[in-house]
């Protein structure tokens, strides 16, 4: 059972999170073959002030 666990910056909307998990399954079933019920995608959505990048919250950022 492939599980995958995506973090990323808040922000996407509902069909972009679709596009993503649909695209990453495709790409773990041609890549593994296993099959796409077995494929599990685990989003973990952080606010800007939850994350940084050289010190510097991403919500310092302009």
């Amino acid at each position: 059972m492939p599980l995958i666990h995506i973090d990323l910056i808040e922000g996407r909307n509902e069909d972009q999170l679709r596009g993503l998990v649909k695209d990453v399954t495709a790409a773990v079933v041609k890549n593994t073959g296993a099959p796409a019920e077995h494929v599990h995608v685990v989003l973990n959505e952080m606010s800007k002030n939850h994350y940084s990048v050289a010190g510097t919250l991403k919500s310092d950022e302009k």
